[in-house]
């Protein structure tokens, strides 16, 4: 996954004003206790971040590929 792809899915999920606060506030226990942010920038993988969120956030399985986004015309 490439960190763009990231930034979609969370701001897809969250809304960009909370993605952003979540990345620098959020503890992924799963990942050191590192947030969102510090995890990316010690360069963990986006797919193991995001993963990680999805399982503290409770993110249904469903939503966790993103918006199904239809090709432009």
């Amino acid at each position: 996954m490439r960190l763009s792809h990231f930034w979609e899915l969370m701001n897809d999920e969250f809304g960009e004003a909370y993605a952003s606060s979540l990345a620098r506030s959020h503890t992924l226990h799963a990942l050191g206790d590192q947030t969102v942010q510090q995890a990316l920038d010690a360069g963990e993988s986006p797919r193991r971040v995001w993963l990680a969120l999805c399982d503290d956030m409770d993110v249904p399985e469903s939503r966790r590929l993103g918006v199904e986004r239809k090709p432009a015309k």
